[in-house]
């Protein structure tokens, strides 16, 4: 066979192919393609939405939500007794001033406790979380300090995964203040715009721990972006005291730093939490005299970090 011969019988083999192996298109979709308008494609978001975050080996809770309320008659007049004094206090306090307080104080006022520890009933505005929900081993507890005014956080950190088959990383240990609210469960938010630091009194055993502050936010896939930043403790039988700038707070969400950076939004701040997770496994512990905010005159600066986007439009 001469090589022109077996060019025209491979041609022809690859057009049998293509008519006859190939199934063609329907034709209704030709004639679709034909008189609908082309559609233009989708410019991905900046931050894709995707559903609702589960915590690697957590199991999945297909209950309806109804069936995850506890009806509790004893419980509902509690909370019945709990509301009326909210509504009462919220119904006074503007008549006082601003928070209850007088408006010439609050126009004065450069520093303000938020959080103090005076008794064991100071310790039930906080939550406790720690890898041992996810099956790790570390361990976390708060209590009250030797002389009654602070609170003692104390735990140990094991960086060891559980066998589930899919966490690949553990060992953190979380401290966290509740929601604040108001009568009826709704949302009630710490305004801290005439404030830019946040002032703690602590002592510590050297460990970093990293300070978690979370905010209200306009949209629902934006529910897991919180502002962290960083507290060195310096060991020792000595308390020092941290001075943290607002604007040193960086925007993350699920642990990821965000490539859009913007000022913290002090208006509407819910909680305020310490994380520890080092990598150091052993026993830590913290000590927390008060937690406050204050105005720094000398501190002028809006935002530290630079707000870019990572694919401009052009």
């Amino acid at each position: 066979m001469t090589l022109s011969a077996f060019r025209v019988r491979l041609v022809i083999s690859t057009r049998f192919v293509r008519d006859f192996v190939v199934p063609p298109e329907p034709l209704i979709i030709r004639h679709q393609q034909a008189v609908l308008p082309s559609i233009p494609s989708l410019t991905v978001p900046r931050r894709a939405m995707t559903r609702e975050y589960r915590r690697p080996g957590e199991p999945i809770d297909n209950r309806f939500p109804w069936q995850k309320i506890d009806f509790d008659f004893s419980r509902g007049l509690e909370g019945l007794k709990n509301n009326i004094m909210l509504i009462k206090k919220e119904l006074s306090d503007p008549w006082v001033g601003p928070e209850g307080k007088p408006i010439l104080e609050h126009m004065l006022e450069q520093n303000r406790v938020i959080w103090e520890f005076k008794g064991p009933e100071s310790l039930e505005q906080w939550i406790l979380s720690s890898d041992l929900e996810i099956g790790g081993k570390s361990e976390i507890n708060l209590r009250m300090g030797k002389n009654g005014q602070s609170c003692f956080l104390s735990g140990n950190l094991d960086s060891t995964p559980p066998r589930d088959g899919e966490t690949r990383y553990s060992g953190y240990c979380t401290m966290r203040s509740k929601q604040p609210q108001s009568f009826f469960n709704r949302k009630k938010h710490y305004d801290w715009s005439s404030f830019n630091t946040l002032h703690l009194r602590v002592r510590g055993d050297g460990r970093p721990w990293m300070i978690n502050i979370g905010t209200e936010t306009y949209f629902s896939h934006q529910k897991n972006d919180i502002y962290c930043y960083f507290m060195y403790t310096r060991g020792g039988p000595y308390w020092q005291e941290i001075k943290i700038p607002f604007s040193k707070f960086f925007l993350s969400s699920c642990g990821r730093v965000q490539d859009s950076q913007h000022p913290l939004w002090l208006d509407k701040v819910n909680t305020v939490g310490f994380t520890l997770g080092d990598k150091a496994d052993g026993p830590f512990q913290l000590e927390i005299d008060f937690i406050g905010v204050c105005r720094d005159y000398a501190h002028t600066e809006q935002c530290a970090y630079e707000s870019y986007k990572r694919n401009p439009e052009v």
